[in-house]
């Protein structure tokens, strides 16, 4: 298969170059031109279409008729007959993608006595919903799962399937994909619908976040994507009425495989940083450990939680569980409070949903200063224990 350029064609315009996620292509004088990094790929060729200056001899793939595809179904995640909160944030997108494409928004639910988790599904946009009662579905084992949702998708044939990017869902989408023969992308951070082809595009981070990925599911359906908890806004809306459709299963555990013998429930001190409403965190400029004390006691001051960036917890001083960030978590606070960090696009991915950012770095041309709300330009480990002194006498000067 080979790629080539009309050069009589080529205005120069660099369409092709921006759109190549292999460099595969280079500037020759004002003519672009195919490098031996090039794989086919045929960017550039759709990227071109204005010119038709980009020609090849790959067979053009025909896409499948997807019309019989319709709905946007969300996974909803529960614990303990709990959701999950990233489940609520799903529904808000679906409905937003259901209206681009003019289909209904759907959830469907897993596990044994979960039928009293339908009105909060209602209340959040689901116009039907999928329930699937059955004993061997109390605790989630992947295979359970694989088989009711594999089952329910062959039979109903969603257009689209959005689950969250949790333990759980990081497990059972890849299981799922496979099983109906669709891709997956995983850990989006944007989800929209193109106007014209109807397609869902998707957005993640790639090459360790240096730049973002756009990918879209043009030949296989269910188009599957997973959103990690807090990058999305729940929306409560309720539809005018609500579907239940009782979807019926027969597990037998021989087929599953595993059992449970025990859970153990851990309990962590303090509360999870995706709940918190102020969150104090803490990056490269805070002076290690001593300083990380300090930034405690300005969220405890606060009634917030501590939080840091990724360097911070592979150093070991604090666990992953309070890192933010695109290999962390991702939040949502009302107040976030930057200390030391320069604003790493692997960072800000995770926070910057914030309602109001404020920020402390002794650099001025920072990136966290884009973002914030408030910008001190400073060293931390001077103006964090001004806020402190300034907080515990209950004044400010």
């Amino acid at each position: 298969m080979t790629i080539w350029i009309i050069e009589d064609k080529c205005d120069g315009c660099q369409r092709c170059i921006k759109v190549c996620p292999y460099e595969g292509i280079e500037m020759k004088g004002n003519i672009a031109s195919i490098t031996d990094r090039c794989t086919s790929c045929g960017a550039c060729i759709e990227a071109c279409k204005k010119n038709h200056a980009i020609e090849s001899d790959i067979e053009p793939r025909p896409v499948p008729d997807f019309s019989d595809r319709q709905g946007v179904w969300v996974f909803a995640e529960q614990n303990q007959e709990k959701l999950a909160r990233v489940s609520l944030e799903l529904l808000g997108k679906a409905q937003e993608l259901a209206k681009a494409l003019g289909q209904e928004v759907s959830a469907l639910i897993c596990g044994k006595d979960v039928s009293h988790l339908v009105e909060t599904l209602h209340d959040h946009g689901a116009k039907n919903v999928y329930l699937i009662e059955d004993d061997a579905l109390e605790n989630f084992r992947t295979i359970a799962y694989a088989n009711v949702i594999e089952d329910l998708v062959l039979t109903h044939k969603p257009n689209i399937l959005l689950m969250g990017a949790t333990g759980l869902g990081r497990d059972l989408a890849p299981r799922v994909s496979r099983r109906v023969g669709t891709g997956l992308t995983a850990d989006c951070t944007q989800i929209t619908i193109d106007p014209e082809e109807k397609l869902m595009y998707q957005t993640r981070p790639a090459f360790g976040g240096n730049v973002m990925a756009t990918i879209a599911c043009r030949y296989t359906r269910p188009q599957m994507a997973t959103v990690r908890p807090g990058v999305m806004e729940a929306m409560p809306c309720k539809p005018e009425d609500t579907k239940i459709i009782r979807h019926e299963v027969s597990l037998k555990e021989q087929d599953i495989r595993t059992r449970i013998l025990e859970k153990i429930l851990e309990k962590k001190p303090g509360t999870d940083i995706s709940e918190a409403s102020v969150v104090v965190a803490g990056g490269r400029g805070v002076n290690g450990e001593k300083g990380f004390a300090m930034l405690r006691e300005l969220s405890n001051l606060l009634g917030g939680e501590l939080a840091c960036t990724r360097l911070i917890t592979e150093k070991g001083i604090l666990p992953h569980d309070v890192q933010v960030g695109q290999t962390g978590k991702t939040i949502r606070p009302e107040i976030y409070i930057a200390c030391g960090i320069s604003g790493a696009v692997q960072h800000t991915a995770g926070m910057m949903g914030s309602r109001y950012i404020i920020a402390i770095n002794n650099d001025p041309m920072a990136p966290i200063f884009k973002l914030a709300n408030w910008s001190i330009v400073g060293d931390v480990n001077e103006i964090v224990p001004e806020f402190i002194k300034q907080l515990s006498s209950g004044g400010a000067s």
